[in-house]
């Protein structure tokens, strides 16, 4: 198997999907012409290899190959020669601009990481178009046209840590700096467990390089809590590791997410997580391993900043904050001093191995 591959690298969400995607395809003697979005920003010598074999091997590209293309949906015209093109994007809302609409139909498949993202297209997409690379340019419909594929956790990175057994409840949240994250509920639920009388705290990795020195101000002004400790973002996913097997439970209160990595890290390394039960990791939490945040609506997506409007998201209000706080009360009360099994039999099914498998699957069908 040959193929060309477009993806960023680095320690955020594509970037990571991109450098294991790279690594687990290499290490199935796929032949990968590797085309990197933007510098690669490498942290180890095995990823550093990765991105030298594949740059190395895109010096004499096929240009006949099928092309991935790991980015954004409003940025899928540049593509590797003229082979059958996928896109696969990762998105958070469940709506399409006009922009996005055109770029995403230029692509001859689509693969999304979860069945939500796979409805959220099928609802906003084509019914039928043209697939040039089949003989005679056979038709296929929508449902086979967009193929799921998961993406995964390295195991090997995040194994499960011993469960702590002091006192002290240490609920821990990283993502960054937004209101997609539901960052501006969080600190009104840890309060709530503080009222309760717990003896909690919570960590926060949220470092966000997209916003202002002003912005990034603004929300440590709102986390400035003698129960709550900002972390700097780690640079490392060996440091992201050591610090979530310092804490007990993981809490991410988010209104959409196009698959939320750090979740599945969490349970992978044995940690209870406490999550909306609204978009992409909704493929891989449910009742058994993950305390669900019950979400009865949707409503227009809008922080000012990246969202105005163009989609829909999970609607916080009341209700959604007051289940919140007793999700968390309920891991104190139940699930504290304990590992998340069931959540590390999840993470073991979701490897990146599973993830280039799906892909040649795809491929070859």
């Amino acid at each position: 198997m040959i193929i060309n591959l477009q993806a960023p690298v680095n320690q955020l969400g594509y970037g990571v999907a991109g450098i294991n995607i790279l690594k687990a395809l290499q290490a199935q003697d796929v032949k990968v012409s590797f085309f990197p979005i933007g510098q690669p920003q490498v942290t180890n010598q095995v990823d550093a290899d990765a991105v030298t074999r594949g740059v190395e091997t895109a010096k004499t590209f096929d240009p006949q190959a099928p092309c991935i293309k790991i980015w954004h949906q409003n940025q899928m015209a540049e593509r590797i020669g003229s082979g059958r093109f996928i896109g696969f994007p990762i998105f958070e809302l469940d709506t399409f601009n006009d922009l996005e609409k055109h770029h995403l139909n230029s692509c001859d498949d689509l693969m999304v990481c979860s069945e939500w993202a796979k409805k959220v297209c099928l609802d906003n997409l084509y019914k039928t178009k043209p697939v040039m690379y089949k003989s005679g340019g056979k038709c296929l419909d929508a449902e086979q046209q967009v193929h799921v594929v998961p993406l995964g956790v390295d195991a090997e990175l995040f194994p499960p840590a011993p469960a702590r057994q002091d006192d002290k409840t240490i609920f821990f949240n990283c993502g960054k700096w937004e209101i997609r994250k539901g960052h501006d509920i969080l600190i009104k639920a840890l309060k709530k467990v503080l009222e309760h009388g717990e003896n909690a705290e919570l960590w926060m990795m949220c470092s966000n390089p997209f916003n202002s020195s002003e912005e990034n101000a603004r929300w440590h002004q709102l986390y400035n809590h003698p129960k709550v400790r900002i972390i700097p973002r780690a640079e490392t996913q060996a440091e992201v590791y050591n610090i979530m097997s310092q804490v007990d439970c993981g809490v991410f209160p988010s209104r959409g997410e196009g698959w939320n990595l750090e979740l599945l890290e969490m349970m992978s390394a044995g940690k209870h997580v406490v999550a909306t039960n609204y978009s992409a990791h909704t493929e891989f939490c449910n009742q058994e391993n993950c305390g669900l945040v019950e979400i009865k609506d949707v409503e227009p997506a809008f922080d000012g900043k990246w969202f105005f409007n163009q989609g829909n998201w999970a609607k916080i209000d009341s209700h959604v904050e007051f289940d919140l706080y007793m999700k968390m009360m309920r891991f104190i009360l139940d699930k504290k001093g304990t590992l998340n099994q069931s959540g590390i039999e999840t993470a073991q099914k979701f490897s990146w191995d599973n993830t280039a498998d799906k892909i040649l699957q795809t491929l070859r069908g």
